[in-house]
């Protein structure tokens, strides 16, 4: 795993597109799940359908939607050191992203997608299904 603490500075600086931020919003009983990828100069949010929320379908939902973004709009990817992610190197991978880890316990260190997902509470409130 790489620290967030030797992540290039331009990433922190917010000054050049293509740094995202990664985090799971859990649906009812935790048996579904959406990934939200935040990219931290624009804020634009896009939303990536999960199975679940094992590390099988982080690494196929959140490849699918970063493979989807134009090569030169994806450059990086922060995330918790939740076990959903436990096959970052595939991910590094199959999308050409370099994975980035924050500190246990430091959801402050991913703000950006912190607060959106906050924000998205609002059309999804905990408690519902997002299987369909």
């Amino acid at each position: 795993m790489v620290s967030i603490h030797v992540r290039p500075p331009e990433i922190e600086d917010r000054v050049m597109p293509g740094h995202w931020e990664g985090d799971f919003i859990k649906g009812e009983g935790n048996r579904s799940s959406v990934g939200a990828l935040v990219e931290r100069t624009s804020r634009l949010l896009l939303l990536a359908k999960m199975d679940d929320a094992t590390a099988e379908s982080a690494l196929a939902g959140f490849s699918a939607k970063l493979n989807s973004i134009p090569e030169h709009l994806r450059h990086s990817f922060t995330y918790d050191q939740g076990r959903e992610l436990s096959r970052h190197q595939e991910l590094a991978a199959q999308t050409g992203v370099n994975v980035y880890f924050c500190d246990p316990h430091s959801p402050w260190q991913r703000g950006t997608c912190e607060n959106t997902n906050g924000l998205s509470r609002e059309y999804l409130p905990k408690g519902t299904v997002l299987l369909r």
